[in-house]
């Protein structure tokens, strides 16, 4: 039966055309954002854990601009140790010629000043972003023994978030300590021979009247101690340093894994969508054609009249 009242064809393919202009504007969103799921609307389990692990991507973000901070302050102690090291070399040779008979002591204890001058340069010049950690003052407002490099951020199952830290011990790297002369290179020591003299490893004298062999052997001994114990820290040091190397890489690449498993949730598949915006194009030119034959319907009746 025909009815000019009601055309149930063309509601029909009205219908049909909505939805396919509905579907072509989903898909164009898709291709034009590159998401599947750009809003909560989407899809909201999918777009709530995006969110989250894109905000904890930027926290790691934040955790590898932190450890290239304290990667940077590890460098520097690393280097200025290293040089130490060397300059505490050349005092215990000095010291080791100081004991031949016939040597010009007072040349010697020059050269020894010297040498001391540059570590003590060199302890004041290792410095990074204001912190120095082989010249402190432990009596300052600010000093801590412990310096904290933030090196992980991490959520657990229930969604609790922890930061954690790689610790540096600074009290084994000291070299000055302005407040109670507990560094490695300004600890006295009193000699046994018949000078008995007491001297640290950055204030030795080996003119003082009466300082013997036994006395230079002594400061030989102390020089060398700590030697070892500097070469002790700088190991650490530098254990520490890959440390810190590893984790910043580790970092990158779990940034990395992230980002490719949000990318799986919520990118959307360009040739998949691509494609389906053609055949959503034909079913549109299709239903166009539809709608307008069943509108045609009505003139059709009219012409039983004429």
């Amino acid at each position: 039966m025909s009815s000019i009242m009601t055309n149930a064809a063309a509601m029909t393919a009205l219908k049909t055309l909505q939805q396919t202009n509905s579907k072509i504007e989903e898909t164009q969103s898709r291709i034009s954002t590159g998401y599947q799921v750009a809003e909560a609307s989407d899809n909201a389990a999918y777009w709530s854990i995006a969110t989250t692990m894109r905000s904890d991507n930027k926290a790691l973000s934040t955790v590898q601009d932190a450890l290239g901070l304290g990667a940077a302050k590890v460098d520097v102690a690393y280097t200025a140790l290293n040089s130490a090291i060397e300059v505490i070399d050349e005092i215990k040779s000095k010291l080791v010629a100081a004991r031949e008979p016939g040597v010009d002591r007072t040349k010697i204890q020059s050269e020894i000043i010297e040498l001391q001058n540059q570590l003590s340069s060199i302890a004041e010049s290792a410095s990074f972003s204001g912190e120095n950690w082989l010249a402190v003052d432990s009596s300052a407002a600010d000093y801590t023994a412990t310096k904290n490099v933030v090196s992980s951020f991490s959520r657990a199952s229930d969604g609790s978030v922890a930061v954690s830290t790689i610790a540096i011990d600074i009290t084994t790297l000291e070299l000055y300590d302005a407040n109670d002369q507990s560094g490695i290179l300004d600890s006295t020591f009193t000699t046994t021979g018949a000078g008995s003299v007491t001297v640290s490893v950055s204030d030795l004298d080996i003119t003082t009247v009466g300082v013997d062999d036994a006395d230079i052997d002594d400061m030989i001994s102390a020089v060398d101690s700590a030697f070892q114990q500097m070469t002790t820290v700088a190991s650490n040091l530098g254990a520490t340093k890959s440390r810190i190397d590893m984790q910043t890489s580790f970092v990158d690449n779990l940034m990395d894994a992230i980002d490719r498993g949000v990318g799986q949730l919520v990118d959307a598949n360009m040739e998949e969508e691509s494609t389906k915006l053609q055949a959503l194009q034909t079913q549109q030119q299709l239903g166009i054609q539809s709608l307008s034959i069943a509108n045609s319907n009505a003139q059709t009746i009219l012409s039983l009249f004429q």
